[in-house]
């Protein structure tokens, strides 16, 4: 006499169970994947440091502030003419923007325009903040941590410039400042604020200086610059250290002393 089969029980491994990887138990598992992700695409396409651009997706060619988007543009450009000329077979100082509209765009379409790769970190937000085309398709991502975004932001920054912007500029900025004031990067990071009439009605360095809540020496840590070439040259003179660095590795935080600032441009 024979018995029916019992029917087979199957379960779906844990990490190919999309329930559990949308659960709350799962998010500690999609936060090193917003890690790993970008990781194993850059070591690839040998992406090992960039100069990142900030600024407002409002601003746009047609905006009352359009020529910071003509100018983000030609600054990008300009950066990956004299990085693809630099003598190392590595992608060095690749133009890296938030993967969005307005100065991301700009800066994307720019290194575009140079025929160089370029790098996008987008994210999505309730608007759908939509990737621009200008992006390395192979370098684009996508993001759902704001501070995993961030953190890939600054691992691989050697240099960003802040063009005018709202909010999401302003807290990027910021953060940035902060990593290099508490010297928590390795390494020196070349931070310029474009627009200097913009930032300097926007911030008011010099009351936070006044009432004691930055130091003199804090006031150093970023430069001004009002256009493409001017920008472009304090970017060359604080990134001459790490071109001599013929085989540069990842960007890692760090408690080291940093090496003298580099003179501000005024």
């Amino acid at each position: 006499m024979k018995y029916p089969e019992s029917p087979r029980l199957h379960a779906a491994l844990a990490y190919k169970n999309d329930t559990f990887l949308d659960s709350e138990d799962g998010r500690p598992l999609r936060i090193l994947a917003e890690y790993l992700g970008p990781l194993s695409a850059l070591r690839r396409e040998h992406i090992h440091d960039t100069v990142v651009f900030f600024g407002s997706s409002r601003l746009r060619e047609d905006s009352p502030l359009g020529r910071y988007y003509a100018e983000a543009r030609e600054l990008a450009r300009l950066v990956t003419v004299w990085s693809k000329n630099l003598p190392h077979g590595a992608h060095r100082f690749v133009v890296c923007s938030g993967g969005g509209g307005g100065i991301m765009e700009a800066a994307n379409r720019g290194a575009s325009d140079a025929s160089g790769k370029t790098v996008g970190f987008n994210i999505g937000l309730p608007y759908e903040q939509r990737p621009n085309p200008y992006v390395s398709r192979e370098l684009l991502f996508e993001f759902h941590y704001f501070f995993m975004r961030k953190l890939w932001f600054m691992h691989l920054a050697r240099a960003l410039v802040a063009f005018p912007g709202g909010f999401g500029t302003l807290d990027e900025l910021m953060e940035a400042l902060t990593l290099a004031q508490t010297r928590k990067l390795r390494g020196q990071i070349v931070i310029i604020l474009y627009g200097s009439a913009y930032w300097r009605e926007i911030v008011n360095f010099d009351a936070l200086l006044r009432y004691g809540a930055i130091g003199p020496e804090d006031l150093e840590l970023f430069h001004f610059a009002d256009d493409p070439q001017s920008a472009l040259g304090i970017l060359q003179r604080g990134l001459s250290l790490e071109m001599a660095d013929k085989t540069p590795a990842f960007a890692q935080s760090s408690t080291f002393d940093l090496p003298e600032r580099i003179p501000r441009s005024e």
